[in-house]
């Protein structure tokens, strides 16, 4: 029944992309619409073998392999002028690293290398692409909840990981506010609305802790 499953998934696949094709041509020559519907498709018969056979890391470079290939064809049809396809490159590509590397994905050390890596990364892009406005600081501000996240995970230090994430938070909203409208001050709005996450942790938590 399985063989059958899969021999399904992909007779169904190939019909319906067909079908598209032929629609496409027919209707609407002068754009491949047919691509989008195309994509979707082919992620089903591979997500079905991947998954029924276990080959998860297979699934990975699979996956990662036809988004890339679906985001370059993307750029090249709609904005060949701009190749807004490399910004996505990099990380898709850490979804098989993670995989291959199992349960040594989960310690500090390829977190680290992992978040300081993609920064790098998207910086080089913003200097090189981009020099005019530091955007660099939206990536780096997300990528660096990986490994603060996961060092307080590892040390249950859960009151820590609430007053560290509100300095790394309170330093983005900052920098935003000086990079983007150095002359009006709003940081300090959501800065203050983050405030009681640690002061919640304080006096409902760790301080109920202290007088048990």
């Amino acid at each position: 029944m399985k063989k059958y499953d899969e021999g399904f998934a992909v007779a169904g696949s190939v019909m319906t992309m067909v079908f598209f094709i032929l629609v496409n041509y027919l209707t609407s020559p002068h754009y491949p619409w047919f691509i989008y519907p195309s994509f979707v498709l082919l992620l089903w018969p591979i997500g079905l073998y991947c998954v029924r056979k276990g080959k998860h890391k297979h699934l990975a470079i699979s996956y990662s392999a036809l988004i890339l290939a679906f985001l370059t064809v993307e750029n090249y049809l709609n904005s060949p002028n701009y190749s807004w396809s490399i910004y996505a490159i990099y990380p898709i590509f850490w979804w098989p690293i993670l995989t291959f590397l199992e349960k040594r994905a989960l310690t500090m050390t390829v977190a680290l290398v992992g978040s300081i890596s993609i920064i790098l990364y998207y910086s080089i892009l913003n200097v090189v692409l981009s020099p005019g406005y530091p955007w660099v600081i939206y990536p780096a501000f997300v990528v660096l909840w990986w490994p603060l996240a996961l060092y307080h995970a590892k040390k249950k230090t859960f009151f820590e990981f609430s007053i560290h994430a509100s300095l790394l938070i309170g330093v983005f909203f900052i920098s935003v506010n000086v990079i983007s409208t150095p002359d009006t001050i709003w940081a300090v709005y959501p800065i203050f609305c983050v405030l009681w996450w640690p002061l919640s942790m304080y006096y409902f938590v760790y301080k109920r802790k202290l007088i048990k």
